[in-house]
């Protein structure tokens, strides 16, 4: 018999359009009138769960497409708010400062959709899941009362602390954690932490994100044995089961501040065919299912990288130690070994568990100078891997012309390099260097999470693919007008645009001064990949069948792919009840890891903001030369050309006219005089203001473009 829930669940789906009593309710579904504190209890934790919805005086009904919406709260600093539906085909629903009063910033709630006069009200029918709950900021007091003044002004303006016996310094920085959310009658309370300190130490700014952003830093005592136990070397009873490929010229490539090294590759070439070998380490064998290893890396979800720190998903001991594919030192690794023809198609796969040697630990740059400088001393000293490089750049040329013909994306948008003194100051910002070594491995590792999706979808297991949707149609329509007016015509007749077909503008940018712009502006457009057990392909890599396999000592769901190669290599067969749980398992860390991947984004992304502000912190009073990558309506940020940096020139600071911001036009236009400010225009600034604890830098205008702009 199917549980009470289940139950309540399918009578209300015979009653969509009735509103019911929790007595009602108990009746319809045969339950005893004993059991009504039952129904209560299983109506709250749908309610919790988004499966049914609580409405005025008690009532209870199903969420329909036609009256109610789940998704997340974005706050606005000026107290209203938006609904970013779940659905990503439903549009954003405005909150007014009435239905923003208990509800904060990142919340998941479900709001009950009413037309009144034909607009559309949302109003908030309950709250399904709280998006705040620690919080940094400042501390400070006003006639005795203590308040939090959050680092995130979407939050709140200010949160009233509860009486401590602490009492930091104003201006402070604090970490503290919500103990009472508002209500349509009360403010919200917060409990003081700990005191961080002072907001302009670079230390302190930086714990305050890693606290802000819930990272964890240590790892439990459990998880810390396990890693301390874990074998130092690989014992001889392991070659038995495995392929030997130590005396295979292996090596990895990697950047010159990587400490832990997941892939190492090598290229054979013989009558125009080629062997890729790609050999990751076997972290699936270290780390068991239901290990506390396994829990806390489950937790994390992934590494965090910082400019001058990382926050691994494994401990030291493995992702630095015996599961990194350090030089001159036996791995067990797993391994793809991929044949191409001479056009860079697919000809045979194989997998296999293995044990290699890597010959060298290579980066980027010393392949650059091999390959690309011809650097005589470079390839002197690395003489007998030269041959292979070159193999290697063959291929990846190869592969990558392959790819541009079915119509991957590459979107050339260069990211910030930030240099660190010996302090860990940030003392330049430059452009990150790509060259054929980045293609390099970029193209092999491609190569094998594609052919390990294809033997798994074959094999018929389940797996946690990396897909990624195509853009709305409605996401495109928005941006057509503009690249229009720079001469780009998006093919908006088909109801689903290609890959190809945005490739081609961004090839015909290519080179040209609007280039940065079209790219901007077509990535914006485009929707985030993330991690599903449903096979929807991958958009922007044009590709039908893809996962990640290539990094399982700073990604989850790459063990989850290596355990379910285990699980391929040996031949195993799910039973009914074993294919329902893994498919279920796989719903869940799909969501989970994808959570996981967009905080580490945010956290990461906040960090590099932060170390950009304190670079910036000296040249207050300096002008530089700038273009506009970004508009708004309170005005629009400018990227420094000297510099990878933006800041923001506020509107109100614009005293020549009164400017209001054209969304749709992408354009910010004076209503007076007519002057213009569009994406794309080069202008002078003058450092204005820098707040390094929020990470915030304004610029003032100096020279705009000229008002006569044709375009």
């Amino acid at each position: 018999m199917s549980s009470l829930p289940d139950r309540i669940v399918s009578f209300l789906a015979k009653r969509p359009r009735q509103r019911l009593t929790p007595a009602e309710i108990l009746k319809g579904v045969g339950a005893a009138r004993g059991e009504l504190n039952e129904v209560v209890d299983s109506l709250r934790t749908l309610a919790k769960e988004g499966r049914v919805v609580r409405l005025k005086k008690n009532h209870y009904a199903l969420p329909s497409a036609d009256n109610c919406l789940t998704g997340r709260v974005h706050a606005h600093p000026d107290g209203f708010g938006f609904l970013i539906p779940d659905d990503r085909d439903k549009e954003d629903l405005y909150l007014s400062r009435r239905e923003m009063r208990r509800v904060m910033h990142g919340d998941r709630v479900m709001v009950r959709v009413e037309r009144q006069r034909g607009r559309i009200e949302a109003h908030v029918a309950q709250i399904l899941e709280r998006g705040q709950k620690r919080l940094v900021g400042t501390y400070e007091e006003h006639n005795g009362q203590a308040y939090l003044i959050p680092t995130d002004p979407r939050i709140a303006p200010a949160i009233p602390l509860a009486r401590s016996s602490e009492r930091p310094e104003k201006g402070a920085v604090i970490a503290a954690e919500i103990t009472r959310y508002a209500s349509g009658y009360s403010a919200p309370e917060a409990e003081m932490l700990e005191t961080l300190g002072d907001p302009n130490d670079p230390e302190i700014q930086a714990r305050a994100i890693i606290f802000q952003y819930a990272l964890a830093t240590a790892f439990s005592p459990a998880a810390k044995r396990e890693a301390e136990g874990c074998a130092k070397t690989i014992p001889e009873s392991e070659l038995a089961d495995r392929v030997d490929l130590r005396s295979l010229p292996i090596v990895t490539i990697d950047g010159e501040t990587a400490r832990d090294f997941d892939d190492a590759v090598y290229v054979e070439k013989q009558d125009g065919i080629y062997r890729l070998y790609v050999s990751i380490a076997d972290v699936a064998h270290y780390v068991k299912p239901g290990s506390a290893l396994d829990e806390d890396a489950y937790a994390r979800g992934t590494s965090v990288y910082f400019p001058d720190r990382a926050l691994p998903m494994l401990p030291e001991e493995l992702s630095n130690g015996i599961c990194s594919l350090n030089p001159n030192e036996d791995r067990l690794t797993k391994t793809a070994l991929i044949e191409f023809n001479a056009r860079g198609g697919v000809s045979k796969t194989r997998f296999f568990n293995s044990i290699i040697r890597s010959h060298a630990r290579m980066t980027y740059t010393e392949v650059r100078r091999i390959l690309v400088d011809k650097d005589a001393e470079s390839r002197a000293r690395r003489s007998e891997l030269v041959a292979g490089f070159e193999r290697m750049e063959e291929l990846a040329l190869l592969l990558y012309a392959e790819r541009r013909a079915r119509g991957t994306l590459d979107f050339d948008l260069p990211e910030a390099e930030i240099v660190l003194d010996l302090q860990g100051n940030p003392e330049n910002i430059v452009r990150a260097e790509r060259s054929i070594a980045h293609r390099i491995i970029e193209e092999f590792m491609i190569a094998a999470n594609e052919a390990v999706a294809r033997h798994l979808k074959e094999k018929n297991l389940p797996l946690l693919y990396r897909v990624h949707e195509g853009p709305d149609h409605e996401a495109l329509e928005e941006v057509a007008p503009f690249l229009a007016t720079l001469g780009y015509r998006l093919p908006l007749k088909h109801e689903r645009v290609q890959p190809k077909e945005l490739q081609k503008i961004i090839e015909a940018a290519k080179g040209k001064p609007e280039e940065k712009v079209v790219n901007h502006v077509l990535l914006r457009a485009m929707k985030q990949a993330h991690y599903a057990p449903e096979n929807i392909g991958h958009f922007g890599l044009a590709s039908l069948c893809y996962t990640h396999f290539t990094s399982p000592i700073r990604r989850y769901p790459d063990l989850i792919v290596h355990r379910m190669l285990d699980g391929a290599l040996k031949n195993r067969k799910l039973k009914a009840n074993e294919r329902e749980e893994l498919d279920r398992y796989m719903s869940e860390a799909g969501k989970h890891t994808s959570e996981r991947e967009r905080v580490a984004m945010d956290a990461e992304r906040e960090m590099v903001d932060l170390k950009k502000a304190q670079f910036m912190m000296d040249k207050i009073g300096e002008q530089f030369a700038g273009v506009i990558v970004s508009l708004a309506n309170f005005g629009f940020f400018v990227e420094l050309e000297d510099y990878f940096v933006e800041g923001l020139v506020k509107l109100s600071s614009l005293n020549d006219d009164d400017y209001h911001y054209y969304e749709k036009e992408y354009l910010i236009k004076g209503r007076r005089h007519g002057r213009k400010f569009r994406l794309g225009d080069h202008v002078r600034v003058k450092v204005l203001r820098i707040n390094a604890f929020r990470a915030e830098i304004d610029f003032e205008l100096m020279e705009a473009p000229a008002a006569n702009s044709k375009r």
